[in-house]
């Protein structure tokens, strides 16, 4: 739940009028009983400065309160009215959020999307902290209660770096073909990136392919045997992972 409250809210800070459009994933929302993509491990791509940056992010509410998002077991089961974002700490200078719902407030078993967007000119590592509300209906008496409770997550990170130093991690990596029934290759794979691993995760941030990266800068994988929808090529480098997202048919 921490990945999904704060995804949500690092997609949802404040609406402004110069945000950058998202539409929710549906096909990623259907897969999933609640969630977010990308979540703290996969994080967001890393930034350079003076260079505008754009990421979109989707996610899921829960429904009801289930046994991890509340240990003590007291209100499991209990239906979540909604979610809202009161506050998103640490961005970069320049830098904000904005949600595809003006509010930020979202139902619970609702699905959504946000961008986050902006252009700084400050290199460093930016640890993000988001502060959320969630309205739980509790039964007290035979009766529904709305009882607000107000949280912090923290997990994700954005890396800003400067010219010369992630320009290498930074360039676009390519998928082709996409869509693929077969075989996908990874192109763009720089020796700049000083890449560990490549891995392919599906919508709900299962590892279903895995490679130990060597010398080429390019990876081709057989997707044959994978179900079909949406997938993620993830690349773990020295400033963090970098995703691309492929429909296998």
């Amino acid at each position: 739940m921490k990945k999904l409250i704060l995804s949500m809210a690092v997609l949802a800070s404040s609406a402004v009028v110069s945000a950058q459009s998202c539409t929710p994933l549906q096909s990623w929302a259907d897969t999933v009983v609640f969630g977010a993509f990308p979540d703290t491990l996969v994080n967001l791509p890393p930034a350079q400065t003076d260079v505008f940056y754009s990421s979109d992010l989707n996610f899921k509410v829960p429904d009801v309160v289930t046994a991890n998002l509340d240990p003590s077991g007291l209100v499991v089961g209990s239906p979540i009215e909604s979610f809202i974002v009161t506050g998103v700490n640490g961005l970069p200078a320049g830098y904000d959020f904005a949600c595809n719902i003006s509010t930020c407030e979202y139902l619970g078993g609702a699905n959504g999307c946000a961008n986050v967007f902006g252009t700084t000119a400050t290199a460093g590592v930016y640890d993000i902290s988001i502060d959320v509300t969630a309205t739980v209906l509790v039964s007290v008496l035979g009766l529904p209660v709305p009882v607000d409770q107000d949280t912090q997550f923290t997990g994700y990170q954005i890396i800003v770096g400067t010219a010369g130093l992630i320009e290498q991690v930074i360039q676009p990596l390519i998928l082709a073909p996409n869509p693929s029934s077969n075989k996908v290759t990874l192109y763009g794979v720089s020796s700049g990136m000083k890449a560990t691993h490549i891995t392919i995760s599906d919508v709900t941030g299962k590892e279903v392919r895995r490679t130990v990266t060597g010398n080429q800068s390019d990876y081709t994988f057989d997707v044959s045997g994978m179900e079909s929808g949406f997938y993620f090529v993830n690349v773990y480098h020295v400033s963090g992972v970098e995703s691309v997202k492929f429909v296998k048919e």
